[in-house]
């Protein structure tokens, strides 16, 4: 969640993160995020949340298909595994 090597979540969210400088502001903030959404819902955002709102600029964590603009050697590899998916998803259900 917060390594920006990885995911880069924190290059457009911000949180309850007091450790982590330059937050991003393009995002919703994640502070609370778990009494906000299920668990299902947060899933869905990092799995592809263009099934929620197409015009998003999050990525898709998990989707290969019908994504433009990918160089060779991401070809048909996903951002995050399902394990970082689920341990992040299993993070943010916590912040309440």
């Amino acid at each position: 969640m917060a390594k920006r090597q990885v995911g880069l979540c924190l290059l457009c969210h911000s949180g309850p993160f007091p450790e982590e400088r330059f937050q991003g502001d393009l995002a919703p903030d994640l502070t609370g995020v778990g009494a906000r959404l299920s668990e299902g819902q947060i899933r869905q955002r990092m799995v592809d949340s263009t099934k929620l709102n197409p015009q998003t600029i999050m990525p898709a964590y998990y989707r290969t298909e019908g994504l433009t603009r990918v160089a060779p050697a991401f070809r048909g590899k996903t951002v995050l595994t399902p394990e970082q998916i689920e341990d992040v998803v299993a993070y943010l259900v916590t912040l309440k």
